[in-house]
């Protein structure tokens, strides 16, 4: 058994002082109001539960701070993208995510929804997937590896599937049996499961859907929607229906929608009314342009929300936090579009649940993950603890527990430098990818 006293945490949405917590084989046994015990692990400053990263490409992490010269769009930027996934092996891709995931602990994240469609089966089997896995269980992160189908390269603008291309190769098992042959073939430890993902409507013909939501029962299912409005214009040609409406046969309780940020009124009907849950990654968004989704309609209309780093151009999940709200302030013209604890709903609990476990809380029953913040920095000082989320960055996260294990103490991870991790990584992959 494991104990730690907390000097202030948040206990069913309110924060108490003197909070004790003890946890065995990962999972809380009891939440307590009183002094600490010596044998107790302190956590200072403000306890939050574990922090969700509902939806990253981890091999992105190597796109940071390459590809702003130019200008461009989405689909240009994607391009980029492509000349990187080509370079990359098992090794270099376990390196590279090792660091990127270290990185997330580092930022108060304790678990991760891995996007994960650079499989390359024809060529490694499963060492991909196998080396993304073993990155995330080497840092010490906890893993929901939503294993992608990806079959074709697109629509045209008049509707037309499109051929894979040849940098799209890879990111296909050629058919939906070969990618449930793959899928099963998969086993996981005990701080990862595996989830499931139909990479878009772009992707995936529509007539697959019914068989992959059958294969998929039970588990947690994301998928890319209208995140550029070439997506739906591309839809409606095809098929007369916006992404949303396509993917009807998937939504429900186990369905995240990764985006979503140009949806019309019914699809926010159709989201809200099946209990479907929608990622909202504001970082990304705002770096690739996409727009700002419909966050406080959703909410108000059933669905659920979470929250993601997708593309690591930032990982920050109190960014994320910040960019939910003041998104949506700067094109509404209002603030309070969420209230605090909403927020941290998002970023907690809410992302536990859309990747298929039971955390986000700190409550008997639940998993052991979370994160201290320190009240003290010059961000936080004299912030109020029910809005501390609002006024943090990464930089003062103190202490991360993950599966009652510390992860990250004092600002440490045990890697030590992952700053020359991620740069070595990097520069192993390529000199100037962002040319080719």
């Amino acid at each position: 058994m494991t104990s730690f006293w907390a000097e202030a945490a948040v206990v069913d949405g309110v924060v108490t002082p003197s909070v004790r917590i003890t946890a065995d084989a990962g999972i809380v046994t009891s939440v307590s109001t009183e002094p600490p015990r010596e044998s107790d692990r302190v956590l200072p400053g403000l306890t939050v539960p574990g922090l969700a990263n509902g939806h990253s490409h981890a091999f992105h992490r190597a796109l940071r701070g390459r590809t702003h010269d130019g200008g461009g769009t989405f689909w240009t930027w994607r391009e980029q993208m492509y000349a990187l996934a080509s370079r990359l092996t098992p090794d270099s891709y376990y390196e590279l995510a090792s660091a990127a995931f270290a990185e997330m602990l580092l930022a108060g994240y304790t678990v991760v929804g891995e996007f994960h469609y650079l499989h390359d089966a024809s060529v490694y089997g499963t060492a991909m997937d196998e080396a993304v896995l073993a990155a995330a269980d080497t840092a010490g992160i906890r893993m929901t590896l939503l294993d992608t189908l990806y079959l074709q390269g697109g629509l045209s603008e008049g509707g037309s599937a499109l051929p894979l291309a040849p940098e799209q190769q890879r990111f296909s098992d050629g058919s939906l049996a070969g990618w449930a042959t793959r899928h099963a073939s998969l086993s996981v430890g005990d701080t990862a499961r595996l989830g499931a993902a139909v990479h878009s409507v772009r992707a995936v013909d529509p007539s697959l859907l019914a068989d992959f939501a059958t294969l998929t029962v039970g588990s947690p299912v994301h998928a890319h929607v209208s995140e550029q409005p070439a997506e739906n214009l591309q839809t409606l040609a095809a098929w007369g229906r916006t992404p949303v409406q396509v993917l009807e046969p998937l939504l429900g309780a186990d369905f995240t929608a990764v985006h979503g940020t140009h949806l019309s009124d019914d699809d926010i009907r159709l989201l809200g009314s099946s209990a479907s849950t929608v990622c909202i990654c504001p970082t990304t968004e705002r770096d690739l342009a996409d727009g700002v989704g419909p966050g406080s309609a959703l909410l108000a209309a059933g669905a659920s929300l979470s929250l993601g780093s997708d593309q690591n151009a930032v990982i920050d999940p109190f960014e994320e936090v910040r960019g939910l709200e003041m998104d949506e302030r700067l094109v509404s013209g209002e603030r309070g579009r969420f209230s605090p604890s909403q927020l941290l709903t998002a970023a907690t609990a809410d992302g536990y649940r859309s990747l298929g476990w039971d955390g986000g809380s700190i409550a008997v029953g639940s998993l052991c993950d979370l994160t201290a913040v320190s009240t003290t920095s010059v961000r936080t000082a004299g912030a109020a603890a029910d809005q501390l989320w609002l006024a943090a960055t990464a930089a003062d996260v103190t202490t991360v527990v993950v599966n009652g294990t510390v992860v990250v103490d004092g600002g440490r991870h045990p890697f030590g430098d992952i700053g020359a991790m991620l740069a070595s990584s990097i520069a192993a992959l390529t000199t100037d990818f962002t040319q080719d």
